[in-house]
């Protein structure tokens, strides 16, 4: 696409929003004097826990459990190719790929 049949941001800004803006006027209101079901009348779904591809698309905030866990990755020593290939080896084959030892 060339620059000349791109759309100014100021027009694509405006769209944008009038598009919101007709989605929202579409949503049904909620109205405080409905009683809406509580915790123990349902079963609550839990949320599942934000991913590392979450955080960094900026979707999710990342839990102080997932920086403490990046922190740890980041302090650890290099595995040498010598332990690395010790772990494969005594570890081979659980992954289900028939091209790897058992």
């Amino acid at each position: 696409m060339s620059t000349t049949a791109t759309p100014h941001d100021g027009n694509f800004s405006k769209l944008i929003d009038q598009q919101l803006e007709l989605a929202a006027s579409r949503l049904p209101a909620l109205h405080p004097a409905v009683v809406h079901p509580s915790p123990e009348d349902h079963d609550e779904i839990q949320v599942a826990h934000p991913t590392l591809e979450d955080v960094l698309l900026g979707n999710a905030e990342a839990t102080p459990e997932m920086l403490e866990e990046l922190a740890a990755l980041e302090a650890a020593p290099e595995l040498s190719e010598e332990e690395l290939a010790r772990q494969a080896l005594a570890h081979g084959g659980e992954d289900g790929d028939a091209s790897t030892p058992g």
